[in-house]
């Protein structure tokens, strides 16, 4: 693992303090869970049909600090969010559907809308998927979670670097060993079953898997992951290494969740549906995802699609292919190239894929005319939060303004809500998700 500038020593003192006097113990006796936000330069939306995608970790992110209880309660405060958060680990945790189609909370029988505050659901939702996989958890924790100021709700996979920062602090309470394939799969449950979203594993595999300065490639389907190492590059005095690029974060100032937002939901659908038709017409039986046919097939049969199933499956070939040629030129130290195939991904986004709202739009076609930008797309299926870019790090503080600048100009109102010191925030890339 490489170095960071984050957390920093300041970050993690005010935490520890925050926990010493929740449990009252000692500030050395708090362990802290970093869990990094995470990037998708290429491969948008085709992890849930077992494509190859590509991701990163960036130097922000969730932090948890926390002590394992005496007993099996569990006592959570957030940095973000009021209230607090009370439940045990010795209590079954069901889906949150299930729950509530009975009208009731699976801990005291009170009805759903009586429930602790909401924000605890991924804590929850962590101790689902390890009572899942037959874990028997007798420790719970006293903890305080907090995430990088101004980028929750923005794209970058917060919700699944909070229920891995839970899984991680749960499992270490409890002795339990787990490894990271093992805590991808805990995770996707959190997602997927807990909280009923239809997404794949590639936010999960990008936070337990990076390496500082790697891309990660994952492929969807067999569940193989590499890191594809950038050339060498000088190391500066205090032994970070200086990488020709720098990633840009531009806000849009929406921050809408994306559970409630059916079109997630219902592209993945309709990509099983395209699936579906395509196995048939080539006289194949096997699960309809998109990874189970050929391009060639494809090719052969997409005039049976309805447009917008041929949209949809369009944009999963592309992007495959996007990812492949990628991986190519990152290991080349190509970002010219590299750039280009993360605009052109953006572009089959919004045309294929058909998401993204129209001030994300406005920002990815801001940022490919900032001054050093190399390629930008949406983080995230574009509903709301940011656009992504990598830009070069000579060019990075006057790309940065020209955003601003120019966001200004075209959502006057969405701009003005945004703190203009977080609007556009430079990154650099991270390590995976790990207790400190």
């Amino acid at each position: 693992m490489g170095l960071s500038s984050w957390p920093s020593d300041s970050e993690l003192d005010k935490i520890k303090k925050n926990v010493a006097e929740m449990a009252g113990v000692s500030i050395n006796a708090v362990k802290i869970v970093v869990s990094p936000y995470r990037i998708c330069p290429l491969g948008a939306h085709i992890d849930h049909q077992g494509g190859i995608v590509s991701a990163m970790t960036i130097n922000k992110g969730i932090i948890l600090g926390f002590v394992p209880s005496t007993d099996s309660q569990v006592l959570l405060k957030s940095g973000q969010f009021s209230g607090e958060v009370r439940f045990r680990v010795d209590q079954i945790q069901l889906p949150k559907h299930a729950a509530k189609s009975n009208g009731k909370t699976q801990e005291n029988g009170s009805s759903d809308t009586m429930e602790e505050c909401k924000w605890g659901s991924y804590a929850k939702g962590a101790l689902y998927a390890l009572q899942r996989g037959g874990n028997d958890l007798k420790q719970g924790i006293t903890g305080f979670i907090c995430g990088t100021e101004g980028l929750d709700s923005s794209g970058l996979s917060s919700s699944a670097a909070v229920g891995i920062a839970y899984l991680l602090a749960l499992e270490s309470a409890n002795n339990l060993t787990v490894s990271p394939t093992g805590n991808i799969e805990y995770d996707r449950l959190i997602e997927n079953e807990y909280l009923g979203l239809k997404n794949g594993i590639l936010d999960q595999s990008a936070i337990l898997l990076s390496s500082y300065g790697c891309l990660t490639c994952m492929d969807c389907k067999t569940k193989i992951h590499k890191l594809i190492h950038p050339p060498k590059y000088e190391t500066e005095k205090n032994a970070e290494t200086k990488f020709p690029y720098k990633i840009l974060l531009s806000f849009s100032g929406l921050k809408q969740a994306l559970t409630t937002n059916p079109g997630y939901n219902r592209r993945v659908t309709e990509c099983r549906e395209a699936a579906e038709i395509l196995l048939k017409a080539a006289g194949k039986e096997a699960e309809p995802i998109l990874s189970n046919v050929e391009q060639e097939e494809f090719e052969a049969h997409k005039s049976k699609l309805e447009p917008n199933l041929a949209r949809r499956a369009e944009h999963y070939f592309s992007e495959n292919t996007r990812v492949i040629k990628g991986l190519e030129a990152w290991s080349c130290g190509n970002f010219e190239e590299f750039g280009k195939l993360i605009s052109a991904s953006g572009l089959s986004s919004i045309q294929n894929y058909e998401c993204g709202c129209e001030p994300l739009i406005q920002l990815y076609e801001i940022l490919l005319k900032a001054p050093g930008v190399y390629g930008a797309r949406f983080s995230g299926a574009g509903f709301r939060g940011c656009c992504v870019a990598f830009v070069n790090s000579d060019n990075a503080d006057k790309a940065a303004s020209f955003v601003k600048n120019e966001y200004f100009k075209v959502q006057p109102e969405l701009a003005s809500h945004l703190n203009q010191d977080t609007a556009v925030v430079i990154c650099d890339s991270g390590d995976c998700a790990r207790i400190i």
